[in-house]
């Protein structure tokens, strides 16, 4: 079926022509990513074995705080993504640059903002993370010299994202390629004992210096331009409101991802305390965090999907063409369910293997696998959450994703982690049986919304 989005690089295509050029780059971009952080896990996993331990649950402390960032971002390029992909799909391409002018210009204050709140933040979360000695340290030295890199950070996440919404992910996927190239080679540089000899600092900064080139090549990118969307010299006094709808969009998201983040604290004390009971002083922080990071990889096509599931049906309402926004996500729900199905498959089956990749350390090989296993269980509905999730963002319904989020997380997710892994003492394990099966319930409840239609009629 032919598009009826009037502008940028989804016009005249039909929807699956369209859902490959949005996703194929993001799954490529989410893909390295994800890489970058597990050779983080790599390096940490290889430092000094007196080390290993307390460097990776700092890391993946760090990893945590990292959501944050991506949460604090992603808001404000949610309002740029799904403000510029109504426009476009309306032929209003001018209306589309002044806002990815303005999603730059936002970002850097943004990200300066994020940069003070991680480093004023870094003794609380220590402190309420419970972590030794020897994590502390590594974390508050990690914490400190990535939070030097927000206002780069948010440029390069925000004007990506912003042009995701216009249909443009081969260029910001490439730009990606670039910055986790740059990453992992100046992180491992300055970790690895026998070059830079940092080790934990030596990862931080390898981040730090990635987010400012992968900054500079963003505004290259946007300056130059793509289909029917240019940057504009200057704002004319009829896009006077454009913060106003930014906010109306983003402020919504930024809870939703706050209350996401904020239950998962309680959840890492959770384990902290569970490992306290076992005699573990440290450890288990860590081994709740290398199995998020190989679930991470289940994500890729959630979120590429996802992100294409957003774009098409924001440009679709755009055109006029609800039935079209509607017919597109549900073929982005099934794509994706069957894509994680198989990830389900691999982390049931070979979730030893995957451990050893990362982490000899016994405590590790004991726990990872039992995890793997059990995310492996809840894939499909996991699928159908992120997608749907991401569709309603993408037309600008960041209200009612903030009420599904935040009910389901609260008065499910919290209470009935406690209730297995605290109260009934089934430990790690039984922490990840309830924040799996919350995700079912989400999946119903995002299901729901998506199927009253009311999505259809949100104003940006």
């Amino acid at each position: 079926m032919s598009s009826s989005i009037r502008s940028g690089k989804l016009a005249g295509l039909s929807t699956f022509g369209a859902l490959r050029v949005v996703a194929l780059p993001v799954l490529l971009q989410q893909f390295l990513q994800a890489m970058v952080g597990m050779v983080d896990k790599m390096l940490a996993g290889r430092l000094p074995e007196d080390q290993v331990l307390a460097a990776l649950d700092a890391i993946g402390i760090g990893s945590f705080v990292g959501w944050f960032i991506g949460i604090a971002m992603a808001a404000l390029g949610v309002g740029g993504s799904a403000i510029i992909a109504r426009a476009m799909g309306a032929g209003r391409a001018e209306e589309a640059g002044v806002a990815l002018r303005r999603s730059m210009e936002f970002s850097l204050v943004w990200g300066a903002v994020v940069g003070t709140v991680l480093w004023l933040g870094a003794d609380p979360i220590s402190r309420f993370m419970v972590l030794s000695p020897g994590a502390d340290a590594f974390y508050r030295e990690y914490i400190g010299i990535v939070a030097l890199s927000m206002p780069a950070a948010g440029l390069f996440m925000v004007t990506s994202m912003s042009l995701q919404g216009a249909g443009e992910t081969l260029r910001p996927a490439l730009a990606a390629i670039a910055l986790n190239i740059v990453n992992g080679v100046v992180s491992a540089a300055l970790a690895h004992p026998d070059w830079g000899g940092l080790g934990v600092a030596g990862i931080a900064w390898g981040t730090a210096v990635a987010h400012y080139c992968g900054a500079i090549l963003m505004i290259m990118i946007a300056l130059r331009g793509t289909t029917d969307l240019q940057v504009p010299r200057r704002v004319g006094d009829e896009h006077v409101g454009m913060l106003r709808r930014f906010t109306k969009i983003g402020l919504p998201s930024f809870a939703e991802g706050i209350s996401m983040w904020s239950v998962n604290i309680f959840i890492l004390q959770f384990i902290a305390t569970i490992g306290h009971r076992r005699g573990l002083e440290e450890g288990l922080q860590g081994v709740h965090i290398v199995a998020v990071q190989w679930e991470a990889f289940s994500f890729l096509p959630g979120f590429a999907i996802g992100t294409a599931a957003g774009t098409l049906a924001g440009q679709y309402l755009g055109a006029g063409d609800p039935a079209q926004a509607r017919r597109a996500v549900w073929l982005c729900v099934l794509i994706t369910s069957i894509a994680m199905g198989a990830f389900g498959l691999l982390f049931m089956t070979i979730g030893l293997p995957l451990t050893r990749l990362v982490s000899d350390n016994p405590l590790h090989l004991a726990e990872v696998p039992r995890l793997l296993f059990i995310a492996g269980v809840f894939q499909v509905p996991f699928a159908i959450t992120m997608v749907l999730r991401q569709a309603l963002r993408g037309v600008g319904d960041t209200r009612w994703c903030l009420f599904i989020t935040t009910g389901s997380s609260y008065l499910v997710r919290l209470p009935l982690a406690w209730w297995l892994g605290v109260k009934l003492e089934m430990g790690i394990a039984g922490v990840w049986w309830a924040l799996m099966g919350e995700l079912t319930l989400r999946a119903i409840l995002f299901g729901m919304r998506f199927r009253s239609r009311a999505w259809e009629t949100t104003k940006v």
